[in-house]
């Protein structure tokens, strides 16, 4: 039927273009690499296996007046008609690629294998053997060249006995261009630089010579050594119509391009790097002009225009906590350049309402939330002793704020009080960021907790739970930390981008506690029934904490990538502290953890939560271990699929009573990995993803018997599927 569907499309003595591959005779020919030259791919299969994305075009009929042939039409992918001009182009264009490579005798063949109104297309590739460079010569007139070339020679791409490859001398090329330009060589540029080959040497052999020709004179008519220009005045301009004005002294700081150096590419980008940075600026533009009173100097302006300095957004949300419906409601304010420097102050008002129902034993009480928080950014590092170089290398801010959550529910009443001071910058294309919390004050109190759930579970001899009774008391958290993170791949506004064999890595440690212990322990001060050491009677927290992450996007073809993950964190309570504050325990399960379970549904090993009422708490650990692999594939239009395989876990460091078999041990550590497989639709807007995924239980550690530990063997859907949603990418 499929058929029969797709040949109504075919128009007579055309074929459909089935299939492409390519196929070459040597290794060093990447054949995924010259995918990149195919100018025709057949219609898209998702998983590399069914072309379902032609389905919904295949069903619309040839009447386009229709409204519904013309939508089935636009969601769907049309049968691709095989072109044998756009084939044949795809064939010289490969053959010149292989050939640039340093296959000068390489030639490539096209092979095509009709069958019925199919086509399949293969490039053959027949390489023939690669030479290479026996003898290198260079010839540089200009000897100041040469001094520069001689200090940077080790980052050359060049040497004897390499392949001749010609993107390699254009590799070449650009990097002495980017050299040269970085040191004062304004009017240099990559046609001064060509290369000369023998190929008449036999053996496959060439004699090869770099040559960096002199500057053209004006006039054309001579050449002489090029010039080195150095900045002299840099001047600053506002858009004089904007009432939302930079003080000169932020343009200033902001400014990378030092009077008196040479002239430097790099300077001018660091320049836009730095002022697009700044949340008042809407754009900046930085012209270089010549000195008129001097022809090797540089004059330059740096000019930009601002945005509005105040913005207000409103976000409501929705919530169903296990059937009881809820909704919430955020205002927020912005002030851009608050004191005509580009700091942000942002104030956030919260409101959050959720009716429960079917509460036993407690009030008729509602859940209600309110808070506030202000927060003050500087585009500067306010902190002495850094220097004015490094300040204009990097972005960076310095960030102030206190929050205040007032929450009230029918078991307790919980307040929280916060107060941070922390510092943020990036370098590098803002591939390298970096954050340090110099100071994070949290302060927990509970003015209220219902006799019930007193009783219930806090008081109870029989049914004391350590983990949740610290999480019910007055608690003082002050805590230090860093974290450092690097993608190979500059960062964009896009969010949706699966990456090109990008990797990324995260890493942060902070520690709790510990200038509060040596304080307290120095004067001798009172401690609690608990035996801990209190600030102001509130016993505060003390611990280290560190988290590793790490992912890694291979790309297969533009359509599919394969994408893996593997996450550890290791958190440790001790002086003051017996057990982890909940704010900062691991849990398992979830979007963006093992899809199998929901979230906090996992761990930790092989504990098996009992109270549903609680396990939110007992559901946690202190050790965590995530692993995923992800399959990722366009379907059609803007949707995107993927099939995912998860495995992971928590433990905890000590071994509570109220968690039986969560501790972590070597010897059995390993047989308590849980395991999930599943499917997930994502609609992709390339600035942000909607995602959807369903995993399956494939290995569930709190089961010791076969039939339940290895649900992927006994599978039972209602058991042990679970439905994520989710923004953005789960890695």
């Amino acid at each position: 039927m499929a058929s029969c569907s797709v040949s109504r499309f075919i128009p007579e003595n055309e074929h459909l273009l089935n299939d492409v591959k390519i196929h070459s005779t040597d290794k060093a020919v990447s054949t995924s690499q010259m995918q990149g030259y195919v100018l025709q791919h057949p219609n898209s299969r998702w998983f590399s296996l069914v072309k379902v994305p032609m389905g919904p075009y295949l069903m619309s009929g040839r009447d386009t007046t229709k409204r519904i042939n013309r939508f089935l039409q636009r969601v769907g992918q049309a049968p691709v008609i095989y072109d044998q001009t756009k084939a044949m182009k795809t064939r010289s264009n490969m053959e010149a690629a292989v050939r640039n490579m340093g296959f000068l005798g390489a030639h490539v063949d096209l092979l095509e294998r009709k069958k019925s109104f199919k086509l399949n297309a293969l490039y053959d590739i027949q390489t023939g053997p690669r030479y290479h460079v026996r003898d290198l010569e260079f010839i540089i007139p200009d000897s100041a060249l040469q001094v520069y070339l001689d200090s940077a020679s080790a980052e050359s791409n060049l040497y004897r006995g390499m392949p001749f490859d010609l993107n390699v001398l254009d590799a070449e090329r650009s990097r002495i261009n980017r050299l040269l330009r970085n040191k004062g060589y304004y009017r240099f540029n990559k046609e001064y630089i060509r290369f000369e080959a023998d190929t008449t040497l036999g053996n496959n052999l060439v004699s090869l010579a770099m040559i960096i020709d002199n500057a053209i004179v004006p006039g054309g008519a001579s050449r002489a050594p090029h010039q080195q220009y150095h900045f002299d005045d840099v001047n600053f301009q506002q858009d004089s119509t904007s009432r939302n004005l930079l003080r000169k002294n932020v343009l200033r700081v902001k400014n990378a391009i030092r009077e008196g150096s040479l002239y430097s590419d790099q300077q001018v980008q660091q320049t836009y790097s730095n002022l697009s940075s700044l949340g008042a600026v809407m754009n900046s533009n930085v012209a270089i002009t010549p000195d008129e009173k001097d022809s090797t100097k540089l004059d330059a302006l740096v000019s930009v225009t601002t945005n509005k300095p105040h913005a207000f957004n409103l976000e409501v949300e929705g919530t169903n906590s296990a059937g009881d419906l809820g909704a919430a409601v955020v205002l927020s304010y912005q002030n851009r350049n608050l004191f005509r420097g580009s700091e942000l102050l942002n104030v956030k008002l919260r409101g959050a309402f959720e009716a429960i129902k079917g509460l036993e034993g407690y009030e008729n009480q509602n859940y209600l939330e309110f808070g506030a928080e202000v927060s003050l950014a500087f585009p500067d590092f306010k902190l002495p002793g850094i220097s004015r170089d490094f300040r204009r290398s990097s972005n960076a801010t310095s960030e102030i704020s206190v929050m205040y959550d007032n929450q009230n529910r029918p078991e307790f009443h919980r307040r929280l009080v916060s107060a941070t001071w922390r510092y943020r910058w990036s370098q590098q294309n803002r591939q390298r960021q970096h954050r340090i919390d110099l100071l994070d004050l949290n302060y927990v109190f509970m003015p209220w907790i219902s006799r019930t759930f007193r009783a219930d579970y806090l008081d109870n001899a029989t049914s004391r739970n350590a983990i949740l009774r610290y999480n019910y008391e007055d608690l003082f958290i002050m805590k230090w930390g860093y974290t450092f993170s690097y993608t190979s791949q500059p960062l964009s506004g896009a969010t949706g981008n699966y990456g090109t064999n990008a990797y990324s890595i995260r890493l942060n440690v902070e520690t709790a506690g510990n200038l509060l212990y040596g304080l307290t322990t120095l004067m001798h001060t009172n401690r609690n029934s608990q035996n801990q050491y209190t600030l102001f009677n509130i016993a505060y927290a003390q611990y280290a904490k560190g988290d590793f992450d790490f992912s890694k996007s291979f790309r297969i073809t533009p359509d599919h990538s394969l994408s893996l993950h593997f996450g550890l964190g290791l958190a440790i309570p001790y002086g003051n502290s017996s057990i982890l504050p909940y704010e900062k325990r691991y849990f398992s399960g979830g979007a963006n953890s093992v899809r199998g379970w929901s979230v906090r549904g996992l761990g930790p090993g092989s504990f098996k939560g009992q109270d549903g009422r609680i396990d939110f708490i007992n559901q946690t650990g202190d050790i965590k271990l995530d692993m995923n692999l992800e399959y990722r594939s366009h379907l059609f239009w803007k949707i995107d699929g993927a099939a995912f395989i998860d495995a992971g876990n928590i433990w905890t460091i000590r071994d509570y009573a109220d968690q039986p078999g969560g501790q972590f041990r070597f010897d059995k550590f390993w047989r308590q990995i849980a395991a999930s497989y599943g499917l997930g639709i994502r609609l992709n807007f390339n600035f942000f993803i909607l995602r959807l995924d369903g995993g399956m239980k494939a290995v569930n550690p709190a089961y010791s018997d076969a039939r339940h530990h290895f649900p992927i063997i006994h599978p039972r859907f209602k058991r042990d599927f679970s439905l994520h949603f989710a923004v953005g990418l789960p890695f």
